[in-house]
């Protein structure tokens, strides 16, 4: 196997299991996944939309298609309850498909060598993640990945059968 197809393989793999947790909770959107907030669904599907749209702004020192919603989504905005202080859910499920099509492209257009080149802009303090197009494309897989967990405890929180008892009924 390949770098580039096992990067692929990655970003197909979290994709998958963070946006079927995501659909599943759309008419809950803003359920916290503890009694003490957190990442709720929403707020995770727009915050994956702000990273993809770096993906670009790290290459290649880009705008971040994204980067209005900043404030909303960004690392350090705080979730909140109120869904009408977000922009709506459709719309950011499809920024971010949008996003992570033109990532996904992206990815297709470099050689294995490519991988290895140097990013223009690496977020300050996550240099070492994003030092290369490979290294920063599997970020964003694992990246994504982690945050499935927030969606997974505010499923739960929002009193639906857990994933696990699910695949055995």
């Amino acid at each position: 196997m390949q770098t580039k197809d096992a990067i692929k393989f990655a970003l197909t793999v979290s994709n998958g299991a963070v946006l079927s947790v995501i659909d599943e909770m759309s008419g809950a959107a803003t359920t916290f996944p503890t009694r003490n907030g957190g990442c709720h669904p929403l707020w995770v599907l727009g915050h994956l939309a702000l990273v993809e749209g770096t993906i670009p702004a790290i290459f290649f020192g880009d705008k971040n298609p994204a980067g209005e919603w900043q404030q909303y989504f960004g690392e350090s905005s705080e979730p909140v309850a109120d869904a009408s202080a977000y922009p709506p859910f459709a719309e950011v499920r499809k920024k971010y498909l949008e996003l992570r099509e033109q990532n996904l492209k992206l990815l297709e257009s470099l050689s294995e060598a490519d991988l290895e080149k140097p990013t223009k802009a690496p977020p300050k303090g996550r240099e070492q993640e994003f030092a290369t197009y490979g290294r920063s494309f599997l970020t964003l897989a694992l990246h994504q990945a982690m945050h499935r967990s927030h969606v997974t405890d505010a499923r739960r929180a929002a009193g639906r059968a857990t994933l696990a008892a699910r695949a055995s009924i």
